[in-house]
């Protein structure tokens, strides 16, 4: 029986555990930027099919507004629909500046930071985050970028 080097062992086992990078790093990041401006893109036509398909569609969904608002799970953001589809609301634009995409060496993960002014009407009034830091985690499932969390914060002056 022939030894093997214990060196050739280690080289083959650490070529076994190295992460492998299957994936177009650049492709996904537009993909996951086309996920993060559908979130908030859906909203000029009130297109819910559209919003629904981007974020995650169970009770791992998590979104913090400012202030103290928390909302966990799919079902529970559901219940803004009233409000989205209402014709007192309207969405007139929004803006994304500086944003940051980091995929994780799995590509099965995701996280991004931008600012975000979103522009829209309340019974014709200004309802408008301007300025506002957006957060969020991706996570790639069944080959489609879905939002898992998202927090939005204002700077305190």
């Amino acid at each position: 029986m022939k030894r093997i080097p214990f060196l050739l062992i280690l080289l083959i086992i650490s070529g076994c555990s190295s992460p492998k990078k299957d994936f177009d790093i650049e492709k996904e990041k537009l993909l996951v930027e086309k996920t993060i401006n559908a979130s908030i893109g859906w909203a000029k036509d009130k297109n819910l099919t559209w919003l629904y398909y981007v974020i995650a569609n169970d009770s791992s969904f998590l979104e913090v507004h400012p202030g103290d608002r928390i909302i966990k799970g799919f079902n529970e953001f559901r219940k803004s629909e009233d409000f989205w589809m209402s014709p007192d609301f309207k969405a007139i634009r929004y803006e994304i500046r500086d944003l940051k995409i980091t995929i994780s060496q799995s590509g099965d993960a995701a996280w991004w930071f931008c600012i975000l002014d979103d522009i829209n009407e309340w019974k014709g009034e200004p309802a408008n985050w301007e300025n506002t830091r957006w957060t969020g985690v991706l996570e790639k499932r069944e080959g489609k970028w879905v939002i898992v969390q998202q927090h939005f914060s204002f700077a305190s002056e």
